[in-house]
């Protein structure tokens, strides 16, 4: 293996899209023993929670996540920035604020000059200064293929932890940021994805979730999580199963990149998509005159994708309103909670 400046041709997939598919992942966690959870642990792998959160006191509990992947992007600073905004933001998901982080670096040696390998780790310190954090230490090994991201660890007040289980009947549904990274990081490899497209996608990748922590202070935010590699669809369901509620979302309010709507419709989307439409596809209606290339969308892995949020209709325009304030400037309510289960897709 040699490297030609791509950083995207030394790996087999990238960003998100790196996760294992989820029927998969299911099938693999059954096995896993269920052991006696303490009353501290808030939050661990029950329902996909975005960190687990472990309490310490009346007013504070820890919050930890991990987060790795292999490069989107070829630019190696680029993709530094990308995978550390991707692992602080299950931090903010849980509406905690973000406290240090550490490093998870895999490089083949061999193959990627060290100073590529600084410009990833200069690019993962570049957003963590941005969240008021610092990277306090970490783990190196030597890879096949490279990797890098973050253990990323926050407190919150336990009384304003948001989970991704507490949505309410009739509860509005609000998307942060728009749909179509992964179809984006296809076309790059494919080397089909425009200057201005491609400049959207560094964008949005590299902008911290922060409006997390004030949504937390909202009693009226019910639940909160991010949407990143199973896709709109696969991360609504489980705000949709943990409150044993059905999501009903109109397609024409969800918000989308132009091009990614473009690409998808010439058949150019990540492996991941179908993967992920196997694993969930059964349980989610979808109008007659919604076709391929929306299902493609809805379980498009998100790389450093937005904030999911259900809140109580009344607050609505002032959940808008902070997401806004903070430049996300695209963020819409998509729907509402009903009774049932799954998803309709109108």
């Amino acid at each position: 293996m040699t490297y030609n400046g791509r950083l995207t041709s030394l790996s087999h997939g990238g960003g998100c899209g790196c996760k294992i598919a989820p029927g998969v992942l299911s099938d693999i966690l059954k096995s896993s023993p269920i052991r006696q959870i303490p009353a501290a642990l808030l939050a661990g792998s029950d329902n996909n929670e975005d960190a687990a959160v472990y309490q310490l006191n009346d007013h504070q509990a820890i919050v930890a996540t991990t987060d790795f992947f292999m490069p989107i992007v070829d630019d190696p600073y680029q993709f530094g920035r990308i995978a550390a905004t991707n692992a602080i933001s299950d931090i903010y998901a849980m509406g905690a604020q973000p406290l240090f982080a550490l490093a998870l670096l895999g490089m083949p040696i061999n193959v990627l000059p060290l100073e590529v390998i600084q410009q990833i780790t200069a690019g993962g310190e570049s957003v963590c200064a941005e969240a008021g954090i610092m990277i306090a230490g970490g783990h190196s090994i030597d890879t096949v293929e490279p990797i890098y991201g973050l253990v990323a660890i926050g407190v919150v007040d336990p009384k304003k932890l948001k989970r991704n289980s507490g949505a309410k009947l009739g509860d509005s549904i609000i998307l942060s940021k728009p749909l179509g990274v992964g179809i984006l990081s296809a076309a790059l490899k494919k080397e089909q994805l425009s200057d201005a497209a491609y400049q959207e996608m560094i964008a949005l990748t590299t902008k911290l979730n922060k409006p997390g922590v004030a949504l937390s202070q909202l009693d009226s935010v019910h639940a909160l999580t991010d949407v990143t590699g199973f896709g709109l669809a696969g991360h609504l369901l489980e705000l949709s199963r943990g409150a044993k509620l059905a999501a009903q979302i109109q397609w024409d309010s969800i918000p989308v990149i132009a091009e990614a709507v473009k690409l998808v419709k010439e058949d150019i989307f990540t492996g991941a998509s179908p993967r992920n439409w196997l694993g969930y596809g059964h349980e989610i209606q979808m109008a007659p005159q919604l076709g391929a290339w929306q299902k493609n969308l809805l379980s498009d892995p998100q790389t450093s994708g937005g904030l999911l949020i259900a809140c109580s209709p009344e607050a609505t325009d002032q959940v808008l309103e902070i997401l806004r304030a903070d430049r996300f400037t695209q963020a819409q309510k998509i729907g509402h909670f009903t009774e049932g289960s799954g998803i309709s897709v109108a």
